[in-house]
Parts: C-alpha cells; structure tokens; sequence
C-alpha cells in the first residue's frame, strides 16, 4: 500500500514540482514557434505573389493550407498523445515542423509551397493540444493553473502579432522564403530541450484507440473548413463545390458524436458539451479568433497597400497590439479571480468591439494615433477573451481527458481563424468587387482582373497607364476602404454576441479541491516524513558510536570510567526506532 502511495506522490511531484515553471517554458516557446507560423506570411504575400505567381485560389490555398490542415487533425493527435503520449506526440510535431520548414523556404512553384504549408499544419496539429495538455497536466492547482495559461496565451498572442514585425523585417532584407528558413535553428535548439525536461504524460488508456473515430472527426471538420473557405473565395453557397463539402462535413461530424456516444471509451466524452461553460467557452473562442484573424490580414493589406508602408514599418505598427496582448495576460489571472469568468469574457469582447468601431475611421490616409488606440483595445481585449475561455475550458475538463480537451479548444482556435478569413474576406470581396465595375477608360476585362485584390488591381492600373491607370488605381483605394469599413461593422456585431454568449459563463472562479490528490499527497508526506525520522535516528546511533573514545565509552570519558550510555536502542526498519527516538513521531 506504502509503495502505491508512494509512486503516485512521485508522479504528482513530477507534475508539480519545482521544475514546472521550466517546464512552461519550453512550452511557450514550442507554442510560440506555431504562432509565429500563422501570421509571419501575411506580410510576406506581396513578394511571394511577384515570385511565384499564383493565382487567386493558390494564393488562398497558400494562406489558408496551415491552419485549415492544423484543424482538422488536432482530435486526432490530441487523443493519440493521451493514448501514447503527450510528450513523444510533441517531439515528433517538433520534427516534422522543422523539415516543413526548409521545403516550404526551398519551394519554386505554388503547389509546393501549399504542400510544405499542408506538412506545416500536420507538425502544428501535433505541438498545439499537447502544449496545452501538458499544462493541465503539470498545473493541478486552478490558480497556478490560470496563471500558467495566462503566461501561454500571452505567448501565442507575441507570436501571432510579431509574426508581421519578423517577417517584414526578413522579407526587406533577404526573400520570402526567409519566414519559413528561420524555423529550422529554433526546432534544432527546442528540439533536445524538450526531450530533456519535458515529463511524459497520458491519460486513461483503457479500451483500444478509435482510429476510425480519429479520421472521421478529421474528415468532419477539414469538410466544414474547406466548405467555408470556398464560400470566402467567391463560390455561390449552393454550388457543389462549396455546399458539398458542408454537408459531407457535418454529416461526418454528426456520425462522429453519435459513435462517441455508443463507445464505451470514447476519443472524446462528448457528455463535455452538456456543462455550458465548456461550450460557451469553446464559442468565444471562435468568435475572437474569427475577428482577430481576418481583421489581422485585412489590417496588414491597408497599411501596405492603402498607406503605403513597407513590410517591416507594417510589423512596427502592429507592436502596440502585441504590447497590449502581453499586458492582458500577465494580469489576467489577477483579474479572472477578482472579477469571474463571466464578466472577464463579457467586457473583453465590448472592449474589442468598441476597438473596431474606432478602426472605422480609418481612411486614404495615414493615423497614426487612431490606430495604436485601436491596436491597443484590440489586443488588450481580445487576449483577456481568449485567456478566460481557455482557463473555463480547460478547468471544466478532467486531468484525463486534458488532450481530448485541449484538442476541441485548439479546433476551435484554428476554426475561427479559418472561418475569419473566409467570412470576413466574403465581406470584404462583396464590398470590394462592386466599386470597380464602370471606372472610366478602363476596359470590362481589366476590371474584372483587378476586383480579384487590391495588389492585382495595382499591377493592372501599373500596365494600362496614362489616365485610365490612375483612375483605376485611386478606385480601387476608395473600394477597399470601403469595404474594410463593412468588414469592422461585421466584425463588430460577431462580437457583441460573443458577449451576450459570455452570460451563461459562471460569475466566479471556482477552485474545488481534489479530495483525492489532498488525500494521496498527506499520506505520502507522513510516510516521507516517517521514513526520514527513522534514518536520521539510526545516522545518530551510529555517529555516536563512530565518535566514542573506544567500545563502551562517552567522548572524553577516561579509559578507566565505566560506561554511563547504556545499551543503544535496536535499529529496526526505517521509521521503527524504539523508545526516544520515535518520541513525538506519532
């Protein structure tokens, strides 16, 4: 029995000891290198348009082939790290993310680079939900755990908003492939930290694993992403191409739930879904993600391509809100126990709102102290709601389940940015599109090919000249303003009904105490502390004995004086000593 307590105190010490702050550490950096990936190529899209001419659809799939792929996998490998483990599952991500890398640096044709963009998001489906189950793992204690999650999600926010700042910078001073080069050196360092202090950690292996439940929830939701993003490129919601691949993915989705709930040990306790403030956590999700992600990308064109500014100045102006998005997870364990999980979402999201609202001001030319304001409200906003749903989330599930979990906030993650991107880009092209029909001097033709971007738009206004380019040139300015300012009233109304979803959140931060870990933990401390008791008196015998004069003799006692000591006490097991020195043991 002693030896059974005994092994589970180890593993509990393992997962919250002393090293658990380092352990964190790796696995911010891991997350941050992922971060780093979603967003480093959005500046980066000028050039690698002008180096590899993709066509519209290609240039989507470039963008898009990462965080569609990551999504769709992140059940599979979050349940297959609770099933083998969390830490191997990682360090293989780590390798494969390094190797997407170099072929996506080295890529000379489109369908290479959507390909090494595809391999990406596999290696990021692998690191994401192990990150964050690891955590609930090593952090049993909410408060610690709100803490480290609060650390974790400042984290992916640097990630996501100096990806701009880095990429513009390398794309100014070498070529695009630079965004994707950088990942190798960071894997190689990350890679035998990982292996070297990362603990391993699984869950509830009982029952064989359901592969075939694996790959239908993967089908599921890549169905739904890519019927989305189909529909954020312009094809008509009821063609085959578009509504096909909806109803395929939801059919397979549905058919994945029913079998969960069939299966006496399921990927996924689907039962989750029932308590309102894992589900009302894991939709606040996708509505922050879903208006951070397009906004991002529609933010990074106007300052390019509206205002002119160059890769690196674009990066630069988008610190405040990666300045802001540090602040808000630094405090926001702090605040979450001070003010509730319900409050802590609710006014994230006006906050965030009312951020876009003042982004509608955003005009032909530059201000800049309108958009740091902006930026800063945006960040500071939108991290405070994602650091409370993940910290809801993630508390609502057991240690168990912890992959699992953190799997269905990942899909959510990935989901809103796959669904931002197409439904505010939808938003954006409808607005767009219309503004160049009848522009004067220009022929039907060109105004159809420039309607597909505003970049495009530049090049055929560069190639008609005299007149009619420059009217066509400061048309589609004027189109694209208009259709950002559509974009941020869209946005803005998603938002404020993720604040009205927040209300079914709970008002307060609860911290219930694992009765059972309490009472395998105290048993363990009296059983260690019984353990030292008992060695530390059969050390002072000894000592006593090793320090004598000769047999039978006190320290400085002369040879001739009988022996005062009295026979030692009979060493027995540890923590069995006999009379005074087990006084007070009990």
């Amino acid at each position: 029995m002693s030896r059974t307590i005994t092994a589970r105190a180890g593993r509990r010490a393992a997962a919250g000891g002393a090293n658990r702050w380092v352990v964190l550490v790796v696995l911010c950096v891991s997350l941050l290198l992922v971060a780093l990936d979603a967003t480093i190529l959005h500046v980066a899209v000028p050039s690698l348009t002008g180096s590899l001419n993709p066509g519209s659809t290609e240039l989507l799939w470039i963008v898009d082939a990462y965080p569609l792929v990551c999504a769709s996998l992140l059940i599979l490998f979050g349940t297959l790290g609770d099933r083998i483990g969390r830490r191997r599952v990682l360090l293989i991500g780590y390798g494969l993310f390094g190797a997407a890398s170099a072929l996506a640096a080295l890529a000379t044709e489109p369908w290479v680079l959507i390909a090494a963009r595809a391999l990406l998001g596999v290696g990021g489906a692998m690191i994401m939900p192990a990150t964050l189950s690891l955590i609930r793992t090593v952090f049993p204690d909410r408060r610690e755990r709100a803490t480290a999650i609060g650390i974790w999600t400042a984290v992916a926010a640097i990630g996501a908003a100096a990806g701009p700042v880095l990429g513009g910078f390398l794309v100014e001073h070498y070529w695009w492939g630079s965004v994707f080069l950088i990942n190798i050196p960071l894997m190689a360092l990350i890679l035998p930290l990982a292996r070297r202090l990362l603990p391993e950690s699984r869950g509830v292996a009982e029952g064989p694993w359901d592969v075939l439940g694996a790959l239908t929830a993967a089908a599921g939701v890549l169905g739904c992403v890519l019927g989305v993003k189909r529909a954020g490129a312009g094809e008509p919601l009821l063609s085959v191409l578009t509504a096909g691949p909806l109803l395929a993915g939801a059919l397979l989705l549905v058919l994945f739930v029913r079998r969960q709930r069939r299966r006496p040990h399921p990927l996924i306790d689907v039962r989750l879904f029932s308590r309102a403030a894992f589900t009302t956590s894991v939709g606040c999700i996708v509505l922050a993600m879903l208006a951070l992600v397009g906004l991002e990308l529609i933010a990074v064109q106007y300052l390019q391509l509206v205002l002119g500014l160059s890769p690196l100045e674009t990066g630069l102006r988008l610190l405040p809100l990666t300045f802001a998005a540090m602040a808000a997870g630094a405090t926001g364990s702090y605040t979450l126990r001070r003010i509730g999980p319900r409050r802590m979402v609710g006014w994230g999201f006006v906050l965030t709102a009312a951020a876009v609202l003042l982004l509608t001001f955003m005009g032909q030319h530059d201000r800049p102290l309108l958009l740091t304001a902006g930026f800063v409200l945006l960040g500071f906003g939108l991290q405070t709601t994602l650091f409370s749903a993940y910290e809801s989330m993630l508390s609502e599930a057991p240690p168990r389940s912890a992959g699992g979990a953190a799997a269905i906030g990942e899909t959510s993650y990935q989901l809103g940015a796959g669904m931002g991107i197409a439904l505010l880009g939808s938003v954006m092209n409808a607005a767009y599109g219309p503004g160049l029909d009848g522009v004067p001097g220009v022929p039907a033709a060109a105004s159809e090919a420039a309607a597909n971007s505003l970049g495009e738009a530049y090049q055929v206004a560069d190639r008609l000249g005299g007149a009619a380019g420059e009217a066509l040139h400061a048309a589609a300015r004027h189109a694209f303003v208009d259709g950002l300012h559509l974009t941020l009233f869209v946005s803005a109304g998603l938002l404020l009904a993720g604040a009205v979803m927040a209300l079914r959140l709970p008002r307060v931060m609860e911290c219930p105490v694992d009765v059972e870990a309490a009472v395998e933990e105290a048993a363990a401390e009296a059983e260690a502390a019984k353990a030292a008791r008992g060695a530390r008196a059969v050390q002072e015998a000894k000592d006593v004995r090793a320090a004598g004069a000769g047999p039978g003799r006190v320290p400085g006692q002369p040879a001739d004086s009988p022996d005062v000591r009295g026979p030692l006490p009979d060493a027995g097991p540890a923590g069995t000593m006999s009379g005074a020195a087990t006084t007070g043991g009990h």
